[in-house]
């Protein structure tokens, strides 16, 4: 239970709720009885993983879309915590995998160029935004946004309000004369995952003036390793609706209780890798590359090919973090300096090559070296780490071929490895 109370505070848990948390998890660990094939340790991780995902929501929850259209939803938060971007998220979201119409309207008159802003995330998402009208007020702009939808049959209207860098009354008397112009269906608070603490102290004040009805967080890619969402679960009482991953309009993924869970306790999250690997990795080249490892070939234009699914992906730190066991080797992974500027650096240097070298990297010899450094603004000592990682890769694909499916089975990732190195 102490190590489970580190994993808690070290994922930015508030202390109140690791209190309460602990005490809920060892009422219901003390007298459960040990599976024969596991240890009671394991036992223990199993119930404070219960517990988690108990506290956590025991389930995702869906946006609310059932009401009479258009369905309002209404964006709350502190300046800087990502509302204006979650709004075009949340919008290209509904448009995509929900097949809604979706109209988008800032009511920020405060913010320099704020409605500008979303003007712009419409445009870049196909995503009809209200048209600008200087000096309108923001109870003025959201009753014009509503008229406008309904005329002209929007299924769904979000309201961009403004934000502040503290709580304070001013924006919360205008916030809930907004929210009563509107009558919103969901009222969305943003909050940023990196704000630690602070963030549950901000999301009660916004739940007794606005009622707040969900939770969307955002940078939770970043390193904190999701604990601001059980302290706002377990203090708000609030469901957690959805989760921003990164900067990108489609970087928005719908909350999952279990997942968020195993990353607190620094147990990976495999399921959101798979799916985002299944998202971005093309099936074509995938089948591709399946089948040149059966015969055990694989060229530079392979590893190429490799090096650019691993940017779509999000790069290095972004696939590594989402690994079980990670966060066991934090400090060994901040010294191996994960940077993803290495992969275009990669990239630049195969595609200085030409065809034929790409496909018989032995032609490369010292002249064509100096040429292929000079083409991608590397060194020549660069271009030979790259070749030799090639050919550690390839050497891996022909033992692939050699020993085959029961051969890999028998000796596990052990018999893939070079003589003397152990996995």
């Amino acid at each position: 239970m102490r190590e489970v109370r580190v994993a808690l505070l070290e994922a930015d848990v508030a202390l109140p709720v690791v209190k309460s948390f602990i005490k809920k998890a060892k009422a219901k660990a003390v007298g459960t009885e040990v599976l024969k094939s596991i240890n009671p340790g394991q036992m223990v991780i199993k119930v404070v993983h219960d517990q988690l995902v108990e506290t956590l929501g025991s389930e995702s929850q869906e946006l609310n879309l059932i009401a009479v259209p258009p369905v309002v939803y209404m964006m709350v938060g502190l300046q800087g915590s990502g509302k204006t971007t979650s709004t075009a998220k949340i919008a290209k979201y509904l448009t995509e995998k929900q097949n809604k119409k979706v109209m988008m309207a800032s009511l920020d008159v405060r913010r320099p160029a704020a409605q500008e802003q979303l003007r712009v995330l419409g445009e870049q998402t196909g995503i009809t935004t209200l048209p600008i009208v200087e000096g309108q007020q923001p109870v003025e702009i959201a009753k014009r946004a509503l008229q406008s939808a309904r005329l002209q049959g929007f299924d769904v209207v979000m309201l961009d309000t403004a934000g502040r860098l503290h709580v304070d009354e001013q924006l919360m008397v205008e916030m809930q004369a907004v929210h009563s112009e509107s009558a919103p269906t969901e009222t969305l608070l943003v909050v940023d995952s990196l704000t630690g603490q602070d963030a549950v102290n901000v999301a009660q004040q916004f739940k007794e003036r606005v009622d707040v009805t969900g939770i969307v967080m955002t940078r939770i890619d970043g390193d904190g390793r999701g604990g601001a969402a059980l302290s706002m679960r377990e203090i708000t009482g609030c469901p957690i609706k959805l989760l921003g991953t990164g900067e990108k309009l489609d970087e928005l993924e719908v909350f999952h209780p279990d997942r968020i869970a195993n990353r607190i306790l620094g147990m990976g999250d495999v399921v959101s890798l798979v799916e985002k690997a299944a998202a971005t990795i093309e099936k074509d080249e995938a089948e591709k590359l399946a089948l040149k490892m059966q015969k055990g070939v694989f060229d530079l234009d392979d590893l190429a090919s490799q090096l650019r699914q691993m940017m779509k992906m999000g790069g290095m730190g972004s696939l590594v973090g989402m690994l079980p066991g990670v966060g066991k080797m934090k400090k060994q992974l901040e010294n191996a300096n994960l940077d993803d500027k290495l992969l275009k650096r990669q990239l630049a240097m195969i595609e200085s090559m030409t065809p034929k070298e790409r496909r018989n990297p032995k032609l490369i010899a010292a002249s064509r070296k100096k040429r292929i450094a000079a083409g991608s603004g590397m060194s020549v000592q660069d271009v030979n780490r790259l070749l030799k990682q090639h050919k550690q890769m390839a050497d891996m694909m022909k033992k692939v071929k050699k020993l085959g499916n029961k051969g890999i089975a028998r000796g596990g990732l052990q018999s893939l490895l070079p003589p003397g190195m152990k996995f």
